[in-house]
């Protein structure tokens, strides 16, 4: 593996993408989890402003993007004391490869009611081998996370990617976004956000294409801490598309939640 980090600085908002951002389906396109860190990033401090903070970022993949030099850009839609709509975008030799746009919100104030409306997930397993999955390049991003599976009910397949969802999986990053740099809670959680489908594979992806279009991640509270959890499942209907929908927590519980559309259609 090249590199110390997903990406290396360049200046001026251009940066160079490692061997550890690579995918699974190929070696030279991305996952789309460190870039969606990467706009992440940048939106974040784009014109931060202490008291507030990132809620919502929805990223869309209009194509892949490539284990290459990227660009970043974000500018303010609309400004505005308590809400901010934010809206960036990362080119690849010119031509746009993510999307995105997110809500910067004042933060609650101290009395708001700390809610939990989904169950606890397991704590966090012990170190497990490196996992696999079938027909996957597992040399970059796969093996760049440490990924935990809790153990399944007695009897039942061991938990992994190539067990079907829904699925439940502890994550920790084993490089920092960028070279040098200290994660934030809102990249670490955006680097893992689009392993959601992959954890609660449910349709196969070897038969027929089935791949997501975007990734939207919403966090009622930031999380804390390098493990994260995610805890997903799909849902698809025949003449429809598929819906990954997923649970983001950390070792203090819930913090958030993750939408994917997903393409379905005949290889």
């Amino acid at each position: 593996m090249d590199g110390e980090g997903f990406y290396r600085d360049l200046g001026d908002g251009r940066y160079a993408s490692t061997s550890w951002t690579a995918g699974p389906w190929s070696p030279k396109a991305q996952h789309a989890g460190p870039p969606s860190a990467l706009i992440g990033r940048a939106l974040e401090r784009h014109g931060a402003r202490p008291g507030t903070r990132i809620a919502r970022v929805t990223i869309d993949l209009p194509r892949p993007v490539p284990v290459a030099e990227l660009d970043v850009e974000v500018r303010t839609v609309r400004a505005g004391g308590r809400a901010e709509l934010l809206e960036g975008r990362i080119t690849a030799g010119g031509t746009p490869v993510l999307l995105a746009r997110a809500w910067r919100l004042v933060a609650a104030p101290a009395d708001t009611p700390a809610l939990a409306p989904v169950p606890p997930v397991p704590p966090v397993p012990g170190p497990q081998p490196q996992q696999v999955m079938a027909g996957a390049y597992l040399d970059g991003y796969v093996s760049a996370m440490e990924w935990r599976f809790p153990p399944g009910a007695p009897g039942a397949p061991e938990p992994g990617f190539d067990t079907p969802g829904p699925g439940t999986v502890w994550a920790r990053q084993r490089v920092p976004l960028v070279a040098g740099e200290e994660d934030t809670p809102l990249t670490r959680a955006l680097t893992l956000a689009d392993s959601s489908w992959a954890v609660a594979f449910e349709l196969d992806h070897r038969k027929d294409l089935v791949i997501n279009t975007d990734v939207t991640l919403l966090l009622h509270r930031d999380p804390v801490g390098e493990w994260l959890c995610l805890r997903s499942a799909t849902a698809a209907a025949p003449g429809g598309s598929g819906l990954a929908h997923g649970e983001l927590h950390d070792a203090s519980g819930d913090c958030g939640r993750i939408a994917q559309t997903l393409l379905v259609a005949a290889r």
